[in-house]
């Protein structure tokens, strides 16, 4: 059974023969109307279960459009529907569901619903979001530096803002693909310790840094995040720009940086908070690459997962 949960999960050379394939996908549709179906048709006969919790736009859109392209059919059903865990149990939605279709992409809050989903389901599943991470999105934004500027491999990547779930992907990549990475922020959002010692013993070099200038000085690419999640009270998001406001990324920060340092950014952003315009829309910025990559990387997580 082949469940992608988490980045520091899955083998090494398993993630690198995922982005090459997302790579030679993506190039295979160059040119191709957007409804266009892929030249094989790798998920044909097959039904894939999107099961949001959370609201979604870039997950919702590409995990569905991807499976369409491959020839595959999607059921996408939201947390209130289905009244996951609160009425059945997790476990029995997870074997219910098996029944039903070939592969699960779930988005939650609780890491144990999505660990739960994978124990007691006997198909595969695809972790579209955690509190505490977000795999898929980092697959996508490896693969667009990449395209951009060749191998990860011993490049240093600056996240600037909250120690958040997509900030402990990044972390977990780090370790399974070889590149350094610099977290500057506020020492109370600090990321996980465990995922810092983790990538720090697979040779990675993880370095926590106060100061945003210092923090971006050589760096290959800087990376932020919303400042406020959807869910949070106005009390939290005041707190919150107050904690991260000398950590936006702005023109003066990414003069730090290399002159060919990319900037990226998952979305959605506030923007003029934790980035500027002038940022995102300029000439380090490849924030709709990254987006658009959500699509071919997920392609290729799930002919992983599937085998095909």
């Amino acid at each position: 059974m082949r469940h992608f949960l988490d980045i520091n999960k899955t083998d090494p050379s398993e993630l690198r023969s995922i982005i090459d394939r997302a790579a030679a996908m993506k190039t295979a549709r160059n040119g191709r109307p957007k409804g266009t179906p892929d030249d094989d048709q790798p998920l044909a006969g097959r039904m894939v279960a999107l099961i949001f919790e959370k609201p979604s736009t870039r997950t919702r859109v590409s995990f569905d459009v991807g499976v369409r392209q491959m020839g595959g059919q999607t059921m996408v059903l939201s947390g209130s529907e289905m009244q996951l865990g609160h009425g059945e149990t997790i476990a029995d939605t997870a074997r219910v569901l098996s029944r039903y279709v070939d592969l699960i992409m779930i988005r939650t809050f609780e890491e144990q619903t999505l660990l739960e989903m994978a124990e007691y389901a006997t198909v595969p599943v695809i972790n579209g979001l955690t509190n505490r991470s977000h795999p898929c999105q980092i697959m996508a934004d490896v693969m667009t530096f990449e395209e951009h500027r060749g191998p990860i491999r011993g490049r240093k990547v600056v996240w600037s803002g909250d120690g958040n779930n997509v900030c402990g992907s990044f972390i977990h990549a780090a370790g399974q693909f070889g590149f350094d990475l610099t977290f500057t922020g506020p020492e109370t959002l600090d990321p996980e310790a465990g995922f810092v010692d983790e990538a720090r013993a697979k040779g990675s070099n993880i370095v926590i840094e106060r100061d945003p200038a210092r923090a971006v000085q050589g760096a290959d690419l800087v990376v932020t995040d919303t400042w406020v999640s959807m869910h949070d009270p106005q009390s939290a998001r005041e707190r919150r720009h107050n904690q991260l406001r000398g950590y936006q990324v702005n023109s003066a920060l990414m003069e730090q940086a290399k002159d060919d340092a990319l900037f990226m950014h998952c979305l959605p952003a506030h923007r003029d908070d934790e980035a500027t315009s002038e940022v995102m829309d300029g000439p380090h910025s490849v924030i709709f690459d990254e987006a658009e990559n959500r699509l071919h990387a997920q392609k290729a997580i799930m002919r992983w997962c599937l085998g095909v």
